[in-house]
C-alpha cells in the first residue's frame, strides 16, 4: 500500500481550488447557479464580446469549466480536465485582455492563474488522493497530458481566432458607418 504523502495533500489542494471554482463558474453559465445567468444570458454576452454563435459558445464554456473543473475537482481524467478548464480560462482572458493584466482593472490575472493551475495539473498528474489514482491511472496515460493539452491548444487558437476576426470585421464596419 503506498502512503499519502504532503505532495499528494497538496496536488488535492490545489485541484479543489482550481476546480471548484471552474465547476461553480460553469455552473453559472450552463443552469444560472450561484447567480449566474444562464445559458441564454450568457450567450448574449458572448455575442456581445465577439464569440458567435453566442449559445453554442456559452454551452461550450459552461462545459470546459464545470466539466473540466468537475474532473480537476475529482483527479479523473485529469490531462482531459486540465486541457478543458485551461482552454476555458484562455478563451475568457481573450475577453480581459483590452483591461491589462491585472485583476483590480477587470484583467485577464485570475483567468491566467486558473488556466495555469489547470495545465500544470494536467502535466503533473492528481496526486494518490484522486480517482485517477483508485482506478489506476486508466485516464491519465503518460501520452494523454501532452495529447489532451495540444488539442485544447489548437481548438482555442481557432476560437480565438475567429473572436479576433469577427471583432476586426464589426470595427471595420463602424468606421464605414460612422
Amino acid at each position: 500500500m503506498t502512503c499519502v504523502d504532503r505532495r499528494d495533500i497538496g496536488l488535492l489542494l490545489i485541484r479543489l481550488g482550481v476546480g471548484g471554482p471552474m465547476f461553480a463558474h460553469g455552473t453559472q453559465k450552463l443552469f444560472g447557479w450561484f447567480g449566474g445567468s444562464g445559458v441564454k444570458g450568457t450567450a448574449k454576452f458572448m455575442e456581445e464580446h465577439g464569440y458567435k454563435p453566442g449559445k453554442l459558445s456559452a454551452v461550450a464554456a459552461g462545459i470546459a469549466e464545470a466539466g473540466g473543473g468537475t474532473l480537476l475537482g475529482l483527479g479523473l481524467a485529469t490531462p482531459a480536465g486540465g486541457a478543458a478548464a485551461a482552454a476555458g480560462m484562455a478563451g475568457a482572458a481573450a475577453v480581459h485582455t483590452s483591461h491589462g493584466f491585472f485583476g483590480y482593472a477587470d484583467g485577464y490575472e485570475l483567468n491566467t492563474i486558473y488556466g495555469v493551475a489547470a495545465a500544470g495539473l494536467a502535466l503533473i498528474g492528481p496526486g494518490r488522493v484522486s480517482l485517477d489514482h483508485v482506478c489506476g491511472y486508466r485516464l491519465d496515460r503518460p501520452w494523454m497530458a501532452p495529447a489532451a493539452l495540444a488539442a485544447a491548444a489548437a481548438l482555442t487558437g481557432v476560437v480565438v481566432g475567429a473572436r479576433q476576426a469577427q471583432l476586426r470585421a464589426s470595427r471595420s464596419a463602424s468606421e464605414e458607418r460612422g
